[in-house]
């Protein structure tokens, strides 16, 4: 008899948007999150919104700071109670690209998340080096994209 296959699920994840219009994002890493049962829980649920938040470097560590995680309160007769939890969060990386990222951080580069990914047995977080945008450079890439839809729009009607 077939044992059945566990069916793999897609990988979900919480994307910040706002790190694509706001930077110029150049080289990317993979770092795993350390965190507790709660935060686990609230990541895999999707309650986690990045807008606003940042990567720093402490004592040769990278912190996540600024993401809010809702975390759900297990206190009787309040069903769905949550809190927002903005505490900094340990980044698990190696140390070359440790280094590599504060290198770059000290030449004026900032390090930002770009995507929560949850669909595995471990969380991980999508960092990367961006430099910051002017108010110029953000209405280019708004007419940018105006002008690609429209392209689009008349593409479709022939």
């Amino acid at each position: 008899m077939a044992t059945k296959q566990p069916k793999k699920q897609p990988q979900k994840s919480v994307v910040n948007r706002r790190a694509r219009f706001d930077y110029a994002l150049d080289d990317e890493i993979v770092a795993g999150l350390s965190l507790t049962g709660q935060e686990v829980r609230a990541a895999r649920d999707g309650h986690v919104q990045l807008k606003g938040s940042f990567v720093s470097l402490k004592n040769n560590e990278l912190w996540l700071n600024n993401a809010s995680f809702s975390l759900k309160l297990n206190e009787r007769g309040q069903s769905n109670a949550r809190t927002v939890d903005t505490q900094p969060r340990k980044l698990l990386a190696s140390r070359k690209q440790i280094d590599a990222f504060a290198a770059r951080k000290q030449q004026g580069m900032t390090i930002v998340p770009t995507k929560l990914l949850t669909g595995g047995r471990f969380i991980k977080l999508v960092i990367a080096l961006g430099k910051g945008k002017k108010n110029y450079d953000k209405r280019e890439t708004i007419k940018r994209r105006d002008q690609d839809r429209d392209t689009k729009r008349a593409l479709k009607q022939y």
